[in-house]
């Protein structure tokens, strides 16, 4: 992944100053040598925080360290205020935790009260308007402290990595797709910056790419992908092209942006000027972490980004999109793991998934565009899908959304993708998710998602949950077990 942020961790411990500052000093150490032990790298700021000055002294430290994303540990009670001034002055993303009492016989100098200080840290934070990591159970030992700081960090890793996203459009969003078009003005609430071109901006980097030098060498890349058996080798060279059109515009039109993801509109004028469909080449770049989401789907492909980070792994973008019939789960009943069939659905989309998030993916023409645009001929100009069965294995479905007044909504639901034969085209799979005929009804279409939804390839639910807190995205829903409705569920 060479578009995702790199995170550099760094604790600090603070002590309020009637308490033995020696402890927090010594818990501190603790917790470094777990993460240490645990493969897990921390920078440990020598300067424990009593008092503003000492902030200051701790900032320094911090930056000449280059630490992005701190932990600050009451290893006693803690300064409320000047624990808070650092996360504050920081400007990053910051978990506050605190240190469990190690012992009972050891309660008079050795008593901590982080338990308590928690408290009044969580107050100040509210006071001066700032949205820290908070773990689920903040107070722990040095080893369960060490487990809070492992799942912080891919929250670290999403909100800085939004701060420093540019979104790159190209076309306006589709007509029969206007369940992808939502405001883009909640975007640059989050800090991500947007680019939006036209379709004709889209073909001028493309044909000024055509004698670029190095489009033979990722046309020579694709076929090694590809292997010996691909259907289309006249086609690579046209693909290599787009690609090195798409990555010399991010490189040149980043700016202030670090990271950068593209939502282009790919049909259907797309395939008869340039001759292919975009699939493969936007399953590459998501292979290297920049989704390229389908139909112009901007807040698909922030979606992808954000599974991206979550899991420091591709991701994919695919329509929520049939049922899956009783035949099949009958004939399939032990892959079916004993979901009901209303669990089931299959996720398809015409071939954008990374190859190495498929079995067998193979260069296919999109039998959908095939229809519209080349009926009753070989295909020519809708070739260029990457076909095949989505791996099997733990998913999460998750999407961040604007709704019409500018309001972000999030769901995310952990799942699978089943051993079971799609028997159908497209890159494709069968999801086996609990209780998703409820989520479907009640949060799908009740909050009027769109049919499109980012996969992450990992149970990331925890990571996304607490990153939209962190980011303050307060409508976020999650597959509800059953016995526990909806509020709109009808109760009879």
């Amino acid at each position: 992944m060479t578009n995702i942020p790199e995170i550099r961790l760094g604790i600090v411990a603070v002590s309020r100053d009637c308490f033995p500052i020696e402890l927090s000093r010594k818990r501190r150490s603790r917790v470094a040598a777990e993460c240490a032990a645990a493969g897990l790298p921390l920078t440990e700021i020598g300067t424990t925080v009593e008092n503003e000055t000492h902030v200051l002294q701790a900032l320094e430290e911090v930056r000449s360290k280059s630490v992005n994303a701190l932990v600050v540990y009451l290893g006693n009670f803690g300064p409320e205020g000047p624990a808070t001034m650092l996360a504050r002055k920081f400007g990053g993303p910051v978990m506050f935790a605190g240190a469990a009492e190690e012992t009972g016989k050891d309660l008079v100098a050795g008593r901590g009260d982080a338990y308590c200080g928690l408290l009044s840290a969580s107050y100040n934070l509210g006071l001066r308007g700032l949205r820290a990591h908070i773990p689920e159970y903040p107070v722990g030992t040095p080893s369960e402290v060490a487990e809070m700081i492992r799942d912080f960090a891919p929250v670290a890793r999403v909100v800085l990595g939004l701060g420093k996203l540019k979104i790159f459009a190209f076309g306006p969003r589709p007509q029969d797709f206007v369940a992808c078009n939502a405001p883009i003005k909640p975007l640059y609430d989050l800090g991500v910056e947007v680019m939006e071109n036209s379709e004709l901006d889209l073909y001028d980097i493309f044909t000024k790419a055509e004698r670029d030098p190095g489009v033979k060498a990722v046309a020579a890349d694709m076929a090694r992908e590809l292997g010996p058996g691909h259907r289309y080798p006249d086609l690579l060279e046209a693909m290599a092209q787009f690609e090195v059109a798409l990555l010399q515009f991010m490189e040149r039109n980043l700016g202030a942006s670090e990271f950068g993801v593209f939502a282009d509109k790919c049909w259907p004028a797309f395939e008869s000027y340039f001759g292919f469909v975009p699939c493969y080449v936007n399953s590459r770049l998501a292979a290297r972490g920049i989704p390229v989401a389908c139909e112009v789907d901007i807040y698909g492909a922030l979606s992808e980004y954000i599974c991206t980070c979550a899991t420091a792994l591709p991701a994919t973008l695919l329509d929520v999109n049939n049922t899956v019939p009783y035949d099949m789960i009958e004939e399939a009943e032990a892959a079916a793991g004993g979901y009901k069939p209303t669990d089931l659905f299959m996720g398809f989309h015409c071939g954008n998934t990374p190859s190495a998030c498929m079995v067998n993916p193979e260069i296919r023409h999109q039998l959908i565009m095939h229809r519209l645009m080349e009926p009753g001929r070989e295909p020519k100009i809708t070739r260029g899908t990457l076909e095949g069965r989505i791996r099997t294995g733990g998913v999460t479905l998750f999407r961040l959304q604007s709704t019409a007044d500018t309001a972000l909504r999030a769901y995310m639901a952990e799942g699978e993708v089943l051993d079971i034969d799609p028997r159908s085209f497209g890159a494709i799979g069968v999801f086996g998710i609990r209780e998703m005929g409820r989520f479907y009804r009640h949060v799908l279409i009740e909050k009027r998602f769109p049919h499109h939804a980012a996969v992450a390839f990992a149970h990331a639910g925890k990571t996304f949950w607490a990153a939209m807190r962190m980011l303050g995205v307060e409508d976020v829903s999650f597959n509800r077990p059953a016995g526990r409705p909806y509020p709109t569920e009808n109760p009879f």
